[in-house]
């Protein structure tokens, strides 16, 4: 989910650090706490990054920032932080994390840098503030301890830079089997609806009649938040709508592929989490997740076959959706079922608002870094993040393969 600047050198990798392992007890801050009953579930743990012994300067005179092995409450999910929005982290950032089960190191991984790609357009009540810029998030598992640093290039580092670790918390409660069963209970979870029964839906979401919405596709199976474990006492309270859904905007998450999808709820969770406490947003920016496996999760709340306004494109937020397929897909292909997924969930949301997936429609920026803000831009209904903004979201292996996505849509709708 690089963006993409002319001040841009690229991403370099620096001269790994002997350091010891520090034996601290883990810095933290704001709700980092660990949660009791009566606590929302998951925690952030936020680490001031500091000036690298011995590395002091770049080959270009501009200070590195970082921080010496330390062990740390679990975590899973780690990212870079800094205090304004408006900044933007021209460098490198990297980590490596302890497994909290077989306790070895990984090998440095590289954190995202994406600037302004992901967030409110502005003059939304969403970006009033306070909102802090950050690297995307990265997937770690079961982790007990860091180390991490972070190398300018052209230009100095963000104010305020810190390192926040999240435990995205347990994964919702089964329910207890019922009478006479064995099996725990499905999660929550919206059933997948027939032809009649979509048809329906979207004859209510227009408020007109069956013959103005003849190409809907079948709403498919979607995880509601419930069942994917989100906290709603994170997020802040209302919804934000618009007028329509004119376009569904594909992203990858950035947050890296080493996860299974047994797991894909916790990753959701610490994505919202991040989201909310750490870039300082309403809610998780997305309004749909999809896994690897093709699994549909519900993402910002505010009702599914609704306009709900996300954070997912900067300055097209407006009548718009974002759908974020969890992993990172520069040079990993996505699955078909994955793929799929998008497809059908696609053809049902842009079909409750009359819209044909191989079309086109208009959007009025809000302002980026691509299109100014006025300016109207005709996108495909399908687009992907960066037909919207520089960016290389939602990686090439998923861009490319949107064209063959948008036919699919079309025919799930029962277009020709």
């Amino acid at each position: 989910m690089r963006s993409f600047h002319a001040s841009s050198i690229g991403v370099a990798a620096v001269a790994a650090l002997a350091l010891p392992l520090a034996a601290t007890t883990p810095v933290a801050a704001s709700d980092s706490a660990p949660p009791s009953a009566a606590e929302p579930a998951g925690s952030t743990q936020s680490l001031p990054l500091e000036p690298l012994p011995g590395t002091d300067r770049a080959a270009d005179g501009l200070s590195q920032e970082g921080l010496a092995q330390r062990e740390v409450r679990p975590f899973s999910l780690v990212g870079v932080v800094w205090d304004n929005a408006d900044d933007e982290l021209h460098g490198s950032a990297q980590v490596r994390t302890r497994s909290r089960a077989a306790g070895t190191w990984s090998a440095w991984q590289d954190l995202e840098t994406h600037n302004h790609d992901h967030a409110a357009d502005p003059g939304t009540s969403e970006a009033v503030g306070p909102l802090h810029g950050s690297t995307a998030p990265l997937w770690v598992g079961d982790s007990d301890a860091v180390e991490a640093r972070v190398r300018p290039e052209g230009e100095p580092l963000p104010e305020g830079l810190r390192l926040d670790l999240v435990d995205p918390g347990a994964d919702p409660a089964e329910e207890e089997p019922g009478e006479g069963t064995r099996e725990t209970q499905v999660p929550d979870v919206l059933p997948a609806l027939d032809q009649a029964a979509s048809q329906a839906e979207a004859v209510e979401v227009a408020g007109t009649t069956a013959e103005a919405r003849p190409y809907v596709g079948k709403r498919p199976r979607i995880i509601t938040r419930k069942g994917w474990g989100a906290d709603e006492a994170v997020r802040e309270g209302g919804f934000l709508y618009t007028k329509s859904i004119k376009v569904a905007f594909v992203h990858h998450t950035a947050t890296g592929n080493g996860y299974s999808c047994a797991q894909a709820p916790s990753v959701l969770r610490g994505i919202y989490r991040y989201h909310v406490k750490s870039n300082g947003w309403r809610d998780i920016g997305y309004n749909f997740a999809v896994d690897k496996c093709g699994n549909i999760y519900e993402g910002r709340a505010g009702g599914v076959a609704k306009a709900v306004m996300g954070a997912h494109t900067l300055g097209f937020n407006t009548n718009s959706m974002g759908i974020a397929l969890l992993g990172t897909y520069n040079d990993t292909n996505p699955s078909a079922a994955a793929l799929k997924a998008i497809e059908q969930l696609s053809a049902w949301k842009l079909g409750l608002y009359g819209v044909n997936p191989k079309g086109k429609s208009t959007l009025v920026s809000a302002g980026g870094n691509r299109y100014k803000k006025g300016h109207s831009v005709k996108l495909n209904a399908i687009s992907g993040h960066r037909d919207g903004f520089a960016t290389d979201c939602p990686g090439a292996r998923l861009y490319g393969r949107l064209g063959a996505a948008r036919v699919a849509a079309a025919h799930y709708q029962g277009r020709r």
